[in-house]
């Protein structure tokens, strides 16, 4: 029976959207799973996206909070806002109330991702702040720890990600996600899969 790694996201200019591509190719990779692409609602106006100079969402499927009950797995990405998640995927998690009453999400390991403007702009303790959303699921954390080896420990090129999961820099918003960023969200997509599958196989 296939794991269902469910890699939900929201991303305002496309760099966390650039992230959970890999992601998903990477949880892809792992015979036996089954990756799906979903993003979160918006809570902005057009006007307002507009005005920000936001590009159009892709057809990516909106999911609703119902949904992560079908989910043996999840990764969860989103930009950072001082230092903690944007808002609109904190307002998609406020809406699971149903499923944290239920407990549906309970015992399912989940991951984490993000972007930042800057390099002291948040890439842990977003992650960090991120936590007590699992924690009150029951969901269990899973990082990626030092699992991607040496690329943890570039100090040549500017890289995102830390153990908590991959990361990238936006700078202005011209930067996009290098391919060594790249290379770390494939990763991470692969090795919580691997633990989702070994979960439900265990189950």
């Amino acid at each position: 029976m296939a794991s269902f790694l469910y890699d939900v996201y929201y991303s305002m200019y496309g760099h966390v959207e650039k992230l959970a591509e890999e992601i998903k190719k990477g949880a892809s990779s792992v015979e036996g799973v089954e990756a799906k692409l979903w993003q979160v609602p918006e809570t902005l106006p057009e006007e307002v996206l507009g005005k920000m100079s936001a590009p159009p969402k892709s057809d990516v499927p909106i999911i609703t909070p119902n949904e992560l009950a079908e989910a043996d797995g999840f990764v969860f990405g989103f930009p950072t806002r001082f230092g903690m998640m944007a808002a609109q995927f904190k307002a998609f998690l406020d809406a699971t109330g149903g499923l944290w009453r239920t407990q549906q999400l309970a015992g399912k390991p989940a991951g984490m991702f993000y972007s930042t403007g800057s390099q002291g702009g948040g890439q842990e303790t977003t992650a960090l702040t991120a936590i007590t959303q699992l924690v009150h699921h029951g969901m269990i954390f899973v990082p990626i720890g030092y699992t991607f080896g040496a690329g943890m420990f570039e100090m040549e090129k500017v890289k995102g990600g830390s153990p908590y999961g991959a990361g990238t820099f936006a700078g202005d918003g011209s930067r996009q996600p290098t391919e060594l960023e790249l290379e770390q969200a494939f990763h991470q997509g692969k090795h919580i899969a691997g633990i989702a599958k070994k979960l439900k196989g265990s189950a």
